[in-house]
């Protein structure tokens, strides 16, 4: 019966231009579109020391009012070279009118983070209503999210477009006993997809 099958007859679109065309209620969120890396800074009163890491992250849609999220990080030692696997995760954002949006991200150490938010101004920030563990995965019980798209800079990425090419991310957890706090914060550039913010209506863990 498969053999009949000719394939993915929808495939994400990751840029501007791209088919599928995004879905109206996308536009706050259409800038993140693409695939990015960067490196960021880790630590938590749990842990031995603060960390160096490595990650990569892409969003892409199928024209519906989802955005679908991936990203993977690796750790570095002192010279900037990998060491090994670190944290892994995927899901979904769920954009609704006015900006508002849901979030579904799940991890293989057993975690799934429901969360709520709002996507305005070039920025998303997103916060815990719901985690789910399973029964051997670490306790969390809370965390906050917050991307933020920037122009690049003018001189040192001028041939990658005047807006939209770096995001940072700060990551805070509760987990473990400990309070929210900070826990993870990374600057990442885009890889590749869109070069620039399409036009829309507004302004433009490492486990």
């Amino acid at each position: 019966m498969s053999e009949g099958v000719a394939g993915q007859p929808f495939p994400d679109g990751f840029g501007e231009g791209e088919t599928p065309d995004p879905h109206p209620l996308l536009g706050p969120v259409l800038g993140f579109l693409g695939r990015w890396r960067g490196l960021g800074q880790g630590g938590y009163p749990t842990l031995d020391g603060d960390f160096a890491y490595a990650q990569e992250v892409s969003f892409g849609h199928d024209g519906r009012p989802f955005l679908r999220y991936e990203a993977r990080a690796w750790l570095l030692d002192a010279d900037g070279a990998p060491l090994r696997p670190a944290a892994r995760e995927s899901g979904w954002w769920r954009l609704q009118d006015g900006g508002r949006m849901e979030a579904l991200i799940t991890q293989p150490t057993g975690i799934t983070e429901i969360l709520t938010g709002r996507a305005e101004d070039g920025v998303v920030e997103l916060a815990t209503h719901t985690v789910a563990l399973t029964p051997t995965a670490k306790e969390v019980t809370a965390t906050r999210r917050r991307y933020t798209l920037a122009a690049a800079d003018a001189d040192t990425h001028a041939d990658q477009g005047p807006h939209g090419d770096t995001f940072t991310f700060v990551h805070d957890l509760a987990a473990v006993g400990q309070p929210l706090q900070h826990h993870l914060s990374a600057t990442l550039r885009r890889a590749a997809g869109q070069s620039t913010l399409p036009a829309s209506s507004w302004n433009s863990s490492v486990q």
